[in-house]
């Protein structure tokens, strides 16, 4: 497939990757527990430096990129098609996930800290499922609407919208638009609320018009690569030090559309390339995403309690995190039952049909 989005599946390989990195440092921060995770009596502190700067960007752009994909998997398919396909894809692993992967996982923590013992289904870091299934359903029409206008007079003119530099100010005003009125407590708190929801619901409403708007879209994305960099470094910076006073209802949406904007600029650039590394981590990610959870706690278990460095703890979890996940994904690969659980087609063998 000639216009295969390559760069799109390392976007996403890279974003779970960054996940399971940002999960194992959570460990190695003093307010872990508050979120359901295993602490280190020995914080970390540092990490909090690079970790505040991937918290602005690392869930939208993935609910960026599943706008892309759903969007790019909607023209090879009809509407009913594409919810029975998204529907089996995430529906299946999300149930499963809710009554067999995240109680495992509470199961791990609350014998670590000598809890009582309860088997809570439950959605956990799986939440990230459930708006995606939300948001393909709730946009079925609309979508529907604008792959029918494909070829038509109105299509070519919201073509040619999208691919302006208009586009970048659109999308940052909404951003700042939908935290001033939701009013999150705390910007970087996706998870289960109503800002993650629908700041999630912009960005997968944004990644299907960026779909949408064809290759001039793209193109110009990777010419303004370089002042997206430099502003959102700026932003970043500012916000660090502390430097201006500027409220972070607006200035933290900035940032977050600033830095996705940067990635797919440079990625569109620099990693439009197919690669047997790419092929097999793009189907690896997904049941990777859904289990690593029980493989941290596995590895926190057993590390947590040793007398080591701190850094060096936080390298074992994280290899201990990996190799973990990645072993199971080779077992679940191998079963086609255990295939369907996890969101991998048994008739997807092809690099081709990857989205």
């Amino acid at each position: 497939m000639q216009d295969r989005k390559h760069f799109i599946d390392w976007i996403r390989v890279i974003a779970i990757a960054l996940l399971m990195v940002y999960h194992v440092a959570i460990v190695f921060q003093p307010w872990g527990l508050m979120i359901g995770f295993m602490v280190n009596t020995e914080s970390w502190e540092s990490l909090w430096i690079p970790m505040t700067m991937l918290n602005v960007w690392r869930i939208p752009i993935l609910f960026f990129i599943s706008g892309i994909g759903v969007f790019y998997s909607f023209k090879n398919r009809n509407w009913h098609q594409l919810l029975k396909e998204r529907g089996q894809r995430i529906g299946i692993p999300l149930a499963f996930g809710i009554v067999f992967i995240a109680p495992v996982y509470l199961l791990m923590l609350q014998n670590y800290y000598d809890w009582k013992l309860q088997y809570i289904p439950q959605a956990s870091h799986l939440w990230f499922l459930i708006n995606i299934l939300c948001y393909v359903i709730l946009s079925i029409v609309p979508l529907y609407y604008l792959k029918r206008a494909s070829n038509n007079l109105f299509a070519l003119k919201l073509q040619k919208l999208i691919s302006s530099p208009i586009m970048y100010l659109l999308v940052i005003i909404c951003f700042v638009i939908e935290t001033v009125i939701v009013n999150p407590p705390m910007y970087e708190m996706y998870a289960s609320t109503t800002h993650g929801f629908f700041l999630g619901w912009l960005a997968f409403i944004f990644g299907c018009l960026f779909a949408f708007s064809g290759e001039a879209f793209w193109n110009n994305l990777a010419k303004f690569r370089w002042p997206f960099l430099i502003l959102a470094t700026t932003f970043f910076i500012v916000r660090l030090g502390n430097y201006l006073s500027f409220p972070q209802k607006v200035n933290l949406p900035i940032e977050t559309c600033l830095w996705v904007f940067t990635i797919l600029a440079f990625a569109k650039q620099y990693l439009n390339i197919p690669h047997r590394l790419l092929f097999y981590f793009s189907k690896a990610a997904y049941p990777i995403y859904i289990v690593h959870m029980i493989f941290l706690g596995l590895s926190c278990s057993l590390v947590l309690p040793v007398a080591i460095n701190v850094q060096i703890k936080f390298c074992i979890v994280l290899i201990g995190t990996i190799c973990g996940s990645l072993t199971c994904y080779e077992f679940i690969k191998r079963s086609k039952f255990l295939r369907i659980l996890f969101g991998i087609s048994n008739n997807d063998n092809s690099p081709k049909k990857a989205i």
